[in-house]
C-alpha cells in the first residue's frame, strides 16, 4: 500500500509539474490569437472605410438597347417583339436556344409569382465594354448575361444589331 501513495503522489507531483509547465503558454497565446484578430478586424475596418485595395470599374455606357415582349405560340416556339415597333426580333422553336428559352422561362415565372402580367417588356443592353445585361424591371430582376460565358451570352447577343450594322427584321 504504501508503494501504491508513493506512484500516486508521484503521479500527482508530475501532473502539477506539467501544468505549470504549460501554464503561461495558452495563456500568451490566447494573447496572441485576440490581438491577431483585433489588428486583422482594424485593417478590414480602415481598409473598407478608405478604398483600399478594391477594384472599382468605370461605369459602362450603354451602346445598344431593346426592349422585348416573349410571347408564348400554340406550337411551343416563342416570339420575341420589339416593344416599340411589334415586329418580330427572333423566333425561338421548341428545342433550340435552350439558355435562352430558360432564361426567358425564369423571368416569366418571377412575374407569375409576384402577380405581374406582360405588359412590361424586358430589356437586353449591350455596353461599351461588351457586357450584356438582360432586365425585368417589373419585378428588378436583372441577368449579367456574361457571368454564364461567351456562349450563352452570344445566344442575347444576336438579338441586339452589331455597332454600325442596321436592324433587320429577324435575326
Amino acid at each position: 500500500m504504501g508503494e501504491r501513495a508513493q506512484n500516486a503522489g508521484r503521479s500527482t507531483a508530475q501532473a502539477a509539474a506539467s501544468r505549470a509547465a504549460t501554464g503561461p503558454a495558452p495563456a500568451l497565446l490566447m494573447i496572441g490569437a485576440g490581438a491577431l484578430m483585433g489588428f486583422t478586424m482594424l485593417a478590414v475596418l480602415i481598409g473598407r472605410s478608405e478604398d483600399v485595395g478594391l477594384v472599382a470599374l468605370p461605369p459602362a455606357k450603354p451602346v445598344a438597347r431593346l426592349e422585348f415582349r416573349a410571347e408564348d405560340q400554340v406550337d411551343g416556339s416563342i416570339a420575341l417583339r420589339n416593344a416599340a415597333d411589334r415586329h418580330i426580333v427572333a423566333w425561338i422553336r421548341p428545342g433550340e436556344d435552350g439558355f435562352l428559352r430558360g432564361t426567358l422561362r425564369g423571368l416569366a415565372q418571377a412575374r407569375q409569382r409576384g402577380g405581374l402580367g406582360p405588359e412590361q417588356p424586358f430589356s437586353l443592353t449591350r455596353f461599351d465594354d461588351g457586357r450584356l445585361a438582360l432586365a425585368d424591371e417589373a419585378t428588378g430582376r436583372r441577368v449579367p448575361l456574361e457571368a454564364f460565358g461567351p456562349t450563352n451570352a452570344g445566344a442575347f447577343a444576336r438579338l441586339l444589331p452589331e455597332p454600325g450594322v442596321p436592324a433587320t427584321e429577324t435575326r
